[in-house]
């Protein structure tokens, strides 16, 4: 028994289940973008933070790696462990995957892949689409038991870069969310240098 499961966020560096084997590839007709509230790992039900999930859309491809696992005992493990860490992903459907986008056979078929379905009745954490700023200032503020979200968006950048794979979207949100971090910081430094001369004022 055979089971390939799709990363697709932090699946990619962090599988976190035993597995056999893995592939770089992807699926065909979806994108990734950060559409999912997260209140349990990246955010709390107060501020959620965003994480990835799935769009469709035609001519479009997602690229992430699929996992192996083999046999009934470590598929058992790894699907409990899965049902778990993606809880807040309310849909498992099971795609073709492919190592070359421009192949019209998949490398696997039936490829497990976890998604948080657009339909707020069944998945209330669903925050959707929003300006590229807004989502930004979001990811900045928000943070849960598994960190900051910013570092959830910083390491996926990292692991589709050393993947050799840009994602747009995920390249100008990390770019956003750092200019908001510098001004931050220079903001922070400009108040501690006004602070420094008030008090130099006030000795004198």
């Amino acid at each position: 028994m055979v089971m390939w499961v799709f990363g697709y966020g932090s699946l990619i560096w962090k599988a976190g289940f035993n597995y056999d084997g893995k592939l770089f590839g992807c699926i065909k007709g979806y994108r990734r973008v950060f559409y999912q509230g997260s209140t349990d790992h990246r955010g709390t039900p107060e501020f959620p933070g965003r994480t990835v999930t799935l769009e469709p859309l035609d001519g479009q491809v997602c690229w992430g790696v699929a996992y192996k696992v083999s046999g009934e005992e470590n598929e058992k493990i790894a699907l409990s462990y899965l049902e778990v860490r993606e809880k807040q992903y309310d849909t498992k459907v099971y795609l073709d995957f492919y190592t070359d986008p421009n192949s019209i056979i998949p490398e696997v078929t039936g490829v497990l892949v976890y998604v948080a379905s657009p339909d707020k009745r069944i998945n209330e954490n669903y925050l959707g689409p929003a300006p590229l700023e807004e989502m930004a200032k979001q990811i900045v503020q928000a943070e849960g038991p598994s960190g900051p979200n910013r570092d959830y968006l910083f390491q996926l950048e990292e692991a589709l870069n050393q993947l050799g794979c840009e994602d747009t979207h995920v390249r100008d949100l990390a770019k956003e969310v750092r200019n908001i971090l510098s001004e931050k910081r220079l903001q922070s430094d400009v108040e501690t240098i006004l602070v420094d001369k008030i008090k130099e004022t006030a000795e004198l």
